[in-house]
């Protein structure tokens, strides 16, 4: 059940906001706690079994930690909590990268004979966000920042809390604890949660989903068909794509929490508007790049260590947060591709690009930005590299992309939805309701931007209904990882 869906916004939201609303206070949380189990059986079935044993697991060792005061007990009951969630994500994430390695790599060695050795192990949806979840709460309670859930149901709801369960934000314990046992929903808080999901609905339904068709196609093309106008036009289109995906996920999220009182971190900012790689990862995904920082950057000795460390702690966490985003050496490519960026930015390369031109600063954000999705979409280090050669104007002799039904596919529809997603994707919004907040000081002009307001988000919410009752099926990019 994903959010862009009818039968989340029209059954289930439905049903668990009228009961929420008629039950007393005091089994609102048990209610969502209820709810969202099903929201995760809904789609995992038994596999809901893995995130209740975490649950329970997690829930007792933040008990376990807070039952002596000894620091010795308290780090080896933190470091236990860490490696068993760690080995939870490793076995079912990657468990079958791993085999699918050994095996290659036996062959490459010429060993014989060697089996296929594929296990087949499922990826539950979200186990890369609840893993990391659950590890903050461990190591925060360790680190006595936020003082452990005594409530097993208020834990397992904080846990399970369907608008972040799936692809976060990765929200922290500490920063909602005082929210899960009390909290009020405002008649305001409730009205800009609304109109915070209806906007990501937009961004996802209305341009996601329309740009994903080309570049789809352009990702397609054998590598001796494709041109390097195309290249570009691919990386492009899937650039809006996942970002109108994530950062839609992201604001449907937030505005979910908003209309249940919770108050979530942002998770992008404009991300796109960067002027260096490292201002975009302060931009993209904040709430885990976040964590790499506080729960692997810090505690290896961040920028407070030698240059040379300095340098191997900024490789160390961007593999990883490559390997994080999934089981495959595209992955593991991406994150070196971003931390070999961040470096030389660290250790030079960052105080000349400041002194540039602005818009220069933004063309090499940008351009660097958009080569790293190239791996990050391609599903072969080859595909990846023959994507990438074509961009740079070495494409395949004689390569015409007629792979691709070009009519078809760029049509006005999609013509329209990456005129908006470059919209949304430059901030614009954001500028309009600026340069005209000076309207709404007068009675009149507060009234008119309230009624403007109400018929844009109706008329999204129309379009992206009628949208949706075209579509079969419209998974987020993020839930594979």
């Amino acid at each position: 059940m994903v959010f862009s869906s009818l039968t989340f916004l029209y059954l289930f939201l439905a049903a668990v906001m009228t009961v929420g609303l008629v039950l007393p206070r005091r089994w609102r949380n048990s209610w969502l706690l209820a709810a969202s189990l099903l929201f995760y059986i809904w789609g995992e079935t038994w596999y809901v079994c893995v995130m209740i044993g975490t649950i329970l697991a997690n829930w007792a060792f933040g008990l376990v930690m807070a039952a002596r005061e000894d620091e010795g007990w308290r780090k080896n009951v933190m470091v236990v909590g860490v490696v068993a969630n760690l080995a939870l994500l490793v076995v079912f994430k990657y468990t079958n990268f791993i085999c699918a390695n050994v095996v290659a790599a036996a062959h490459g060695l010429g060993w014989t004979p060697v089996p296929t050795w594929n296990p087949g192990v499922h990826l539950p949806i979200g186990i890369s966000f609840f893993s990391f979840q659950a590890i903050s709460y461990v190591v925060d309670v360790y680190r006595r920042e936020v003082p452990p859930s005594r409530s097993l149901i208020d834990y397992a709801m904080y846990k399970s809390f369907f608008p972040q369960l799936i692809a976060g934000p990765i929200v922290r314990y500490r920063d909602v604890a005082e929210q899960v046992k009390h909290r009020v929903v405002t008649p305001e808080l409730f009205a800009s949660g609304v109109d915070r999901f209806v906007l990501g609905m937009a961004k996802k339904v209305l341009i996601a989903n329309i740009v994903a068709a080309p570049a789809d196609a352009v990702f397609s093309l054998p590598s001796a068909e494709l041109t390097t106008a195309e290249a570009w036009f691919g990386a492009v289109c899937y650039a809006v794509q996942i970002y109108c995906d994530f950062s839609g996920y992201s604001d449907m999220a937030i505005g979910l929490g908003r209309m249940f009182g919770f108050t979530f971190l942002e998770n992008f900012n404009l991300p796109y508007i960067a002027e260096s790689v490292r201002d975009f990862w302060r931009r993209w995904h904040i709430s885990l790049s976040g964590w790499f920082r506080d729960y692997l950057y810090i505690p290896l000795g961040g920028n407070r260590v030698a240059p040379w460390r300095a340098g191997f702690n900024l490789f160390a966490v961007f593999t990883l947060c490559g390997l994080w985003h999934g089981a495959a050496w595209t992955y593991v490519l991406w994150g070196l591709y971003h931390g070999i960026f961040l470096a030389a930015e660290h250790f030079g390369l960052g105080k000349p690009i400041a002194k540039l031109w602005r818009p220069l600063r933004h063309a090499y954000a940008l351009v660097a930005v958009l080569v790293g999705w190239v791996l990050f979409r391609a599903t072969t280090l080859a595909g990846a590299g023959h994507h990438l050669a074509a961009m740079a104007g070495f494409s395949a002799p004689g390569a015409t992309g007629l792979g691709v039904d070009w009519p078809t596919i760029c049509t006005g529809e999609v013509a329209t939805a990456l005129g908006a997603g470059f919209f949304a994707c430059a901030g614009f919004g954001p500028w309009f309701a600026a340069r005209f907040a000076g309207m709404r000081r007068t009675g009149s002009g507060e009234t008119v931007f309230q009624v403007a307001r109400i018929l844009l988000l109706a008329l999204l919410m129309v379009a992206a209904t009628m949208q949706l009752d075209a579509l079969a099926n419209n998974p987020f990019i993020y839930f594979q990882f």
